[in-house]
């Protein structure tokens, strides 16, 4: 009895720990994207991450010209530092998905910024909000 006891708070255990491992690592691979994002556009290389993070979908409703002149128009510099509040990973039926929610800190400015980024193999971006905090 007690052996049969000691097997399944070992099974429960196991699965705990791996489920933590599975949604941790899920959400450090989203904020990992979310960074190599923002740093892009922190650092004006706004072609590569249109190019490179915007889903194909995103990219219908929003032109490389009007993301350009959108980041641009944010006057971001290189005191800005992103500060990502909250992380939420989630997948169903395959598809993964992953919402970012935060902030870009900079000596003179704040600028809020919200992202979903959707996928089965690659999660790529479908919806972005960036807005200075006034």
């Amino acid at each position: 009895m007690l052996g049969v006891l000691g097997s399944v708070l070992l099974l429960v255990t196991v699965g705990g720990i791996i489920l933590i491992n599975v949604v941790g690592g899920a959400n450090n691979r989203a904020r990992a994207i979310a960074d190599d994002f923002t740093n892009l556009i922190i650092a004006g290389d706004v072609t590569n991450a249109y190019e490179n993070y915007l889903d194909p979908a995103l990219k219908e409703k929003l032109s490389q010209e009007e993301f350009t002149l959108g980041v641009h128009g944010l006057g971001l510099d290189e005191s800005c530092k992103p500060n990502y509040s909250s992380v939420t990973v989630s997948s169903k039926n395959g598809a993964n998905s992953a919402d970012v929610a935060g902030s870009i800190d900079c000596a003179t400015k704040t600028v809020e910024l919200v992202y979903r980024f959707e996928g089965v193999n690659e999660l790529k971006m479908v919806n972005i909000r960036l807005r200075p905090q006034t």
